[in-house]
């Protein structure tokens, strides 16, 4: 069902209470990444305009339900004032007295910043009390925070209780765009997966299977797949308990005339680091005491060439260990060859690939990023999230 968003819903001159993802990586007390807010903007600028008093609140770390100096929030207010180009009042506190003073003092097109929900206990237990103090600063709830939208917490769930709830304009574009893939995408529709482990993939490779024209496999779950192929993986990651999963996903892929696609070489290295000794073996032929770290030149032009031919293409997952630079040429080939593809919609997955594409500067040139980690993977898994569940029906 579709849901309600800021087109649906009067904001002018009320209070907006906004959850947004500002769950930023910062190095020395300083934002070293603030694409987190820069996507929330569109939906901040949209209701200062429309003269709403704009309330956000984030979560940032793990402080488990205390206060933790180090994740306070005051350094990511003024990298939103920043990058807003406009003045923004933070809170040290997202409930009580102090916090309905800060909102008590908003002007229309005001920007306030409240401090981080997870200092309360109540708010990854999705507290009934909590969710309804945090309500009560406002009128009206946005929830633009795709990134939680898997949690059922108090700032993504529990508020809609209390007010009117519809998605700000990154939530709706998420769901447009992954959405897209699920149910109505251009064909041919391609799933390239990656990463370490098959077990993060199953449910996602359960749910697209069905779907897909083609599925591209890389990354270390490659290694599951070999051995279900009868070949050794050396010393790679390898999960024993898995190898069935990848065995029957052959089978599928066979039956529902899915095109797998696995890479015909692979670059392994002799110990997990930046700087060991590796070399190009066919994927088959992987020697013991060697492990996988990043598919080989023909598996990456074998990849490129498959991907050209589709008009959809989803990315989830890296095709080696990006981290290390002598590993990261899969990644980097197949990120290039995505943002050079004109004629098609290409989708990538939030985590690691997409750090991996914003590292590479190549963000801007696919047809959208998520920002979500493990929300996207659960909403490819078919599942419904709880932070979009509670958002108001069209």
């Amino acid at each position: 069902m579709p849901k309600k968003t800021l087109k649906d819903i009067d904001v002018q001159g009320k209070r907006v209470l906004v959850r947004v993802d500002f769950n930023v990586p910062m190095t020395g007390g300083h934002i070293s990444d603030d694409n987190r807010i820069r996507a929330a903007l569109p939906t901040i600028q949209h209701l200062r305009e429309q003269g709403a008093k704009v309330i956000l609140c984030s979560h940032f770390g793990r402080p488990n339900g205390a206060v933790d100096e180090g994740a306070r929030l005051a350094p990511i207010a003024k990298g939103l004032e920043k990058v807003l180009c406009a003045p923004v009042s933070y809170s040290q506190e997202c409930i009580g007295p102090v916090a309905e003073s800060a909102v008590a003092a908003l002007q229309p097109g005001d920007v306030l910043l409240l401090e981080n929900v997870r200092f309360h206990p109540g708010e990854e237990k999705n507290d009934p009390e909590f969710a309804k103090e945090l309500a009560s600063l406002a009128e009206v709830y946005v929830n633009d925070a795709f990134g939680t939208a898997h949690r059922a917490h108090a700032s993504t769930v529990g508020v809609a209780s209390y007010l009117p709830a519809v998605s700000g304009y990154l939530m709706e574009r998420e769901l447009e765009m992954l959405g897209g893939v699920l149910n109505n995408p251009r064909k041919p529709l391609a799933a390239v997966m990656g990463g370490a482990k098959v077990s993060d993939k199953i449910a996602v490779l359960e749910n697209l299977l069905g779907k897909v024209d083609k599925l591209v496999i890389g990354g270390g779950m490659a290694a599951t797949f070999v051995k279900a192929m009868g070949a050794s993986v050396g010393d790679s990651l390898l999960e024993e308990d898995r190898v069935a999963f990848a065995e029957e996903v052959i089978t599928r892929c066979m039956h529902w005339t899915v095109e797998l696609v696995l890479p015909q070489d692979v670059m392994i290295a002799s110990e997990f680091s930046a700087d060991a000794p590796s070399k190009v073996v066919d994927a088959l032929e992987i020697p013991d005491g060697w492990r996988i770290m990043d598919i080989g030149p023909a598996a990456t032009k074998s990849f490129i060439a498959e991907l050209e031919e589709c008009k959809t293409v989803l990315w989830n997952g890296p095709m080696g260990v990006f981290e290390f630079p002598a590993f990261s040429q899969g990644t980097r080939a197949l990120g290039q060859a995505l943002a050079s593809m004109q004629d098609a919609v290409t989708i990538v997955g939030g985590g690691s690939t997409a750090e991996a594409v914003a590292e590479l500067g190549l963000a801007d040139k696919m047809t959208h990023v998520s920002t979500g980690g493990g929300a996207s993977l659960e909403f490819f898994e078919g599942k419904e999230l709880p932070g979009v569940a509670a958002l108001l029906d069209k």
